[in-house]
């Protein structure tokens, strides 16, 4: 009898530990860079009118919830990629986010309200000398 309550008092504190590490690892904040760059239109150093745009992902901040935004210390803005359209892979909840450089009321970064899961974005440009671009995630 003592072997089986040693056994069970194990099994559960495995299982305790396994409920528990995923709440540990959503609470750190996790900056994922990405790069959307420009439609090379026959150049192959790429396009000189329209520079990469440089974005992050910033996940683990709120449960469920990403934040598209411009890198820190970049030297382009994230903000040429003027819509954002999302897919959560895990359960199949999508939507979209407008980015802009704050004029006109847009914000300068989008909120993404995905749920957890793995996630994926296109990045749509307002400008046509960039082509869209994409970038996958896990959101906590």
């Amino acid at each position: 009898m003592p072997k089986l309550v040693r056994r069970l008092a194990v099994c559960g504190a495995l299982v305790v530990g396994a409920a528990l590490a995923p709440a540990a690892v959503a609470s750190a904040e996790t900056v994922i860079p990405f790069q959307f760059n420009p439609a090379p239109y026959g150049n192959s150093s790429g396009s000189f009118d329209s520079p990469p745009a440089s974005c992050v992902v910033v996940v683990g901040e709120q449960p469920g919830v990403a934040k598209v935004t411009v890198a820190p210390n970049a030297t382009t803005n994230c903000y040429l990629i003027s819509e954002i359209r999302w897919l959560n892979l895990s359960t199949g909840a999508s939507g979209s986010a407008r980015l802009s450089d704050g004029v006109g009321g847009i914000p300068t970064q989008a909120i993404l309200q995905s749920g957890p899961g793995q996630v994926a974005l296109i990045g749509i440009p307002d400008s046509i000398t960039t082509v869209p671009g994409f970038a996958t995630f896990y959101v906590p």
